[in-house]
């Protein structure tokens, strides 16, 4: 494809006006949106009007004149949508660490005595620290391995370095809850699960489903009322663009919020907590799922954030992403491997390539002005953010990756030393 194609393109898209929502740098081509969206105008202008009048003016009678004190249902219910939940049954609170350890235990409650919890080998490290930490709290149990393969008659785990595993239903499973915690896009690859399958396999497995949407929601059509999902995380600072550190947000399927308990009982998950009490009664509904103090400046700036998301069809987004994709991938260097899957349907809205010395690739294309980054041991990731990346822009990223790979140009010593957050 030529420059006057690509920017053809641009032209034709009618996604292109959308880029006029966000704050961009001049001079730099931004493709790491799956690590951290671009500043949406919207969001700037809320934490100024926060700052200034909720917070500077109004002081502490903003939890009820702004109404703070419900936001994280707000926010919430504004996210439901983009994920295909009904309202009232999604909540932003917490940080994704905490919210899957939440989850994983409401899950484990659906059953009786110690449960066992089935992670996935290579999904991001934090989900089978927190499903570790959880099965060594309460005599559960954690087994990581690739559970691709989920049969009715077992769930089949398969793994190079471990044994296979498998437990009948009859023998395991009718003894103790089994909770399968599974991230629908996966970060390093970008290789995208057929959740609609999965979770039916799970479910005729006798398992319970926690699927982690960080690289989905805002991304693609999720739809978590259609694939029978049980429970649901997602992050506030990808493609929401909530800003660093965002909160995140949890669902929780309707026929799991009667009675839904969590063990991190704060006073924002009481029913009544401005009444003080000594003694802890859980809110009703997806409420239970929340535990301190929300934070207001972030979760105002992800609330601002979702404007962007005002009249966009996600199948719409998901479509350009694809021709992004195609564009990106048309004339890959040589040395480089592709890791993405070419399929659409098997894959998320990013691009991942392997490269021997792909650290030193990644510093040389940022200075450059090509953000994309780097994932160990020699992976590359360049998020493809439709809302506010053009055609040019991958067009103008793939010549500069061309001509650093073709001229050597990453083998220098700064490129090669490694900064403290790669």
């Amino acid at each position: 494809m030529t420059l006057a194609e690509a920017e053809a393109l641009d032209r034709a898209d009618p996604l292109a006006p959308l880029r006029e929502r966000f704050t961009l740098p001049e001079g730099v081509i931004y493709l790491d949106g799956n690590s951290l969206g671009a500043l949406p105008k919207s969001a700037a202008a809320r934490l100024q009007k926060v700052v200034g009048e909720e917070w500077g003016r109004d002081l502490i009678t903003s939890w009820n004149k702004h109404d703070w004190i419900d936001l994280p249902r707000r926010v919430g219910d504004r996210i439901a949508p983009l994920i295909g939940a009904p309202p009232g049954t999604v909540v932003v609170s917490d940080s994704i660490s905490i919210n899957i350890f939440k989850l994983l235990a409401a899950a484990l409650d659906t059953g009786s005595g110690p449960g066992l919890i089935l992670t996935e080998a290579g999904d991001f490290p934090t989900d089978g620290y927190v499903a570790q930490g959880l099965a060594s709290l309460a005599g559960h149990e954690h087994l990581s391995g690739d559970f691709h393969e989920l049969l009715s008659g077992s769930v089949r785990r398969l793994s190079g370095s471990v044994t296979d595993v498998s437990r009948p239903p009859v023998t395991a499973m009718s003894r103790r809850p089994v909770v399968v915690l599974v991230t629908e896009v996966n970060y390093r690859t970008g290789i995208r699960h057929d959740m609609r399958e999965l979770v039916r396999r799970a479910h005729d497995a006798g398992a319970t489903v926690v699927t982690d949407l960080c690289h989905s929601a805002g991304a693609l059509p999720v739809d978590v009322t259609a694939t029978d999902t049980d429970f649901a995380v997602g992050c506030g600072y990808k493609y929401l663009n909530g800003g660093p550190g965002a909160p995140s947000f949890a669902y929780v399927a309707p026929r799991h919020l009667p009675g839904l308990r969590q063990p991190l009982s704060g006073w924002m998950g009481h029913a009544a907590p401005f009444d003080f009490s000594p003694d802890y009664r859980p809110a009703e509904g997806i409420d239970a799922l929340r535990v301190g103090t929300p934070p207001i400046l972030s979760m105002s700036a992800l609330d601002a954030a979702l404007d962007a998301f005002d009249g966009i069809d996600l199948a719409a987004v998901k479509a350009k992403a694809d021709a992004l994709f195609e564009l990106f991938v048309a004339d890959l260097p040589s040395g480089v491997e592709l890791l993405t899957p070419r399929d659409p349907t098997c894959r998320g809205t990013q691009v991942s390539l392997r490269h021997p010395e792909a650290y030193a690739v990644m510093q040389a294309l940022i200075a450059r002005g090509v953000i994309g980054d780097f994932r160990q041991p020699d992976i590359m990731r360049f998020g493809l953010t439709p809302l506010y990346l053009r055609f040019v822009d991958v067009w103008r990223a793939t010549e500069i990756l061309r001509d650093i790979i073709e001229t050597a140009a990453w083998d220098r010593p700064e490129f090669k030393r490694r900064a403290k957050v790669v």
